[in-house]
């Protein structure tokens, strides 16, 4: 029989809101169904795999009161604050069906009388014009889809505190990050974010059946817990990570996302590598470093041992997007 949840958290503080989500994933029944609905105070919030200091002006953000915080999902960079509501679908991994979440979604703008749609891989938009941005996470037994719903979001924050490059720009044929997204409330000037929370927990119920608990807050979880991750959310290793010099640097951008290597070398040998990225496999680009390293710093090297590399189906366009690259590169 299965079972639904919702959790509503009154936190404006993404390192805790992120330690719920996590702990929450950690404990999501096989046949358990949980919606939790967040939002985070003038924060940037960067993909697993993403580097900060290229994504986010830390300084100015800082100096302004905001904070960085590092998801477990893939993905680019978003700017969170309190016209931005968060959501997160928990499931067991043989429950995960994104058409049904995003159909959730759909069904609660809906309700506020707009219509939208899901296009290309993880953005959800209403004439072409982006308001919810989605990302994913896996683990072995059970996984997440989040991300956000914009309706009323300070715009001029997008601009002033992310960093988006001009490959990333001219990829999607737009000139700028505010011309390619859109608040909601410009739609109907009447939404709120407690009118979303009511929609989006309406919408819910409806597609997987009345919840049979409404939590508010943290109470009846185990905070010993919740401050271990939250330790981790707020570190600044897990938030920046180590920014090593290297000897050479590669950047480039795919269809499915940009990357950027970073590469140290002894003797000729890749010794140690560092891969970042705005691509949505978190787990994919994880894996890269260690097929780099010991290898010869040598293109046709590199890429014949990239091509080699064992991957699901669904890599293949990834791996071979990158020995091709790394093979024209010619050193």
């Amino acid at each position: 029989m299965a079972k639904t949840k919702i959790v509503i958290l009154d936190t404006h503080d993404p390192w805790w809101n992120l330690s719920v989500e996590e702990y929450l994933l950690d404990r999501v029944e096989e046949d358990e169904y949980i919606l939790y609905l967040w939002q985070n105070q003038n924060t940037v919030v960067i993909g697993k795999n993403q580097n900060a200091w290229r994504e986010c002006k830390n300084d100015l953000l800082e100096k302004e009161g905001g904070k960085l915080a590092r998801r477990l999902s893939g993905g680019g960079a978003v700017f969170h604050d309190l016209g931005n509501l968060n959501f997160t679908f928990l499931v067991n991994r043989k429950n995960y069906d994104l058409t049904r979440q995003v159909k959730v979604i759909q069904k609660a703008v809906l309700k506020a009388g707009i219509n939208c749609e899901m296009t290309g891989r993880n953005d959800i938009t209403v004439d072409g014009k982006k308001f919810s941005g989605n990302a994913f996470c896996f683990r072995k037994s059970n996984a997440y889809h989040h991300g956000t719903i914009l309706v009323s979001v300070d715009m001029s924050k997008l601009s002033r505190y992310l960093q988006v490059s001009d490959e990333k720009l001219k990829s999607k044929g737009v000139k700028s990050v505010q011309s390619r997204v859109v608040n909601l409330s410009e739609l109907n000037p009447d939404l709120t974010i407690e009118k979303m929370i009511q929609y989006m927990s309406e919408s819910f119920e409806e597609e997987y059946g009345k919840a049979e608990e409404i939590i508010y807050g943290t109470e009846s979880m185990d905070h010993k817990i919740l401050e271990d991750l939250y330790k981790k959310y707020s570190s600044w290793e897990w938030r920046y990570g180590e920014t090593p010099k290297f000897d050479i640097e590669l950047s480039q951008r795919f269809q499915w996302g940009g990357v950027d290597i970073g590469l140290q070398l002894e003797k000729g040998i890749i010794k140690k590598a560092s891969i970042y990225s705005d691509a949505m496999d978190e787990q994919f680009i994880e894996s890269l470093p260690a097929v780099f390293e010991g290898c010869l710093f040598k293109s046709d090297c590199i890429a014949d041992k990239i091509r080699k590399t064992p991957v699901e189906d669904h890599r293949k366009e990834m791996i071979y997007d990158i020995a091709q690259w790394i093979h024209e590169k010619g050193f």
